[in-house]
C-alpha cells in the first residue's frame, strides 16, 4: 500500500493527493484510477488516515497564505520580443497553478542542428532563473530533459514526464500530454482539437524559428 499521512499536502489538487496514495497493484486489479482514488478517500486503500476534501483545501489555503510571495522574474524588465511578452503574461498564472502552459520551440542549436521541444513552462519556472531570460542575457531553449525533445538532424528523440504532465508518446493520435492535476489531455497536433480547456497560440518571434504556446486551464476537483 502507498504511504503518506495527513501532514501538510504538497499536491495542488485533492485528486492528485489521493492519486499519490494509489498503489500500482491497486490499479492492476481495479483498472480505474477514479475507483482507486475513491477507495483511498474512503479509507480502504492508502494510509487509512486520509484528509477529507475540506481539510485538504484548508491546509492548501493556509500554506499559500503562509508562504513568502515570490516576485515575478518579468517585473521591471524591458521585454523586446513577442515571445518574452507572452511568457510574462503567463508567468504568474503558471506559478500559482491557474494555468499550465506547454511551450513548443523549434530552432537551431550551437552546432546549427535543428532541434525542438515541448517545454513544461510551470516546471521550468521552478528550476530555471528566468531573470536571465527576461533580461535577454540567455534564451529559453530546448533540452533533452523537457517533456519531448527532438534533434531533426540526428533523428534523436527523448521524452520525460514532468511534475505537471504525463507524456503519452505511443498513441494513434500522435504525441499527447496528460495534465496530472485534472487528468485532461492536450493534443499538440496543429490540425487537431487541442483538448478541453486548452488553447493553442502561435507566437510571432525574432528569437526562434517557430513557437507555439498551449495554455491549459487547470480545473480542480474534476
Amino acid at each position: 500500500m502507498a504511504g503518506g499521512g495527513p501532514g501538510p499536502p504538497r499536491p495542488r489538487s485533492y485528486e492528485e493527493y489521493l492519486q499519490e496514495q494509489v498503489a500500482a497493484r491497486d490499479l492492476h486489479y481495479l483498472e480505474s484510477e477514479a475507483v482507486a482514488r475513491k477507495l483511498v478517500e474512503l479509507g480502504f486503500r492508502g494510509s487509512g488516515n486520509v484528509l477529507r476534501r475540506e481539510e485538504f483545501e484548508a491546509q492548501v489555503a493556509a500554506a499559500v497564505v503562509a508562504a513568502p510571495q515570490k516576485s515575478l522574474a518579468s517585473v521591471g524588465k524591458e521585454l523586446k520580443d513577442n515571445f518574452l511578452r507572452a511568457l510574462a503574461e503567463r508567468e504568474e498564472a503558471n506559478l500559482t497553478g491557474k494555468i499550465s502552459s506547454i511551450i513548443f520551440i523549434r530552432d537551431q542549436n550551437s552546432r546549427r542542428q535543428e532541434v525542438s521541444a515541448y517545454i513544461d513552462y510551470a516546471h521550468r519556472l521552478t528550476t530555471d532563473d528566468f531573470e536571465v531570460y527576461f533580461s535577454g542575457k540567455k534564451r529559453l531553449f530546448p533540452r533533452n530533459t523537457d517533456l519531448s525533445f527532438y534533434n531533426w538532424d540526428r533523428n534523436v528523440s527523448t521524452s520525460h514526464s514532468s511534475p505537471n504532465y504525463q507524456v503519452i508518446a505511443e498513441n494513434a493520435c500522435g504525441l499527447l500530454f496528460k495534465n496530472k492535476s485534472d487528468r485532461k489531455t492536450i493534443n499538440v497536433d496543429p490540425k487537431a482539437y487541442p483538448g478541453d480547456d486548452t488553447t493553442r497560440t502561435p507566437v510571432e518571434t525574432h528569437l526562434y524559428l517557430h513557437v507555439v504556446i498551449y495554455d491549459h486551464i487547470v480545473r480542480r476537483g474534476t
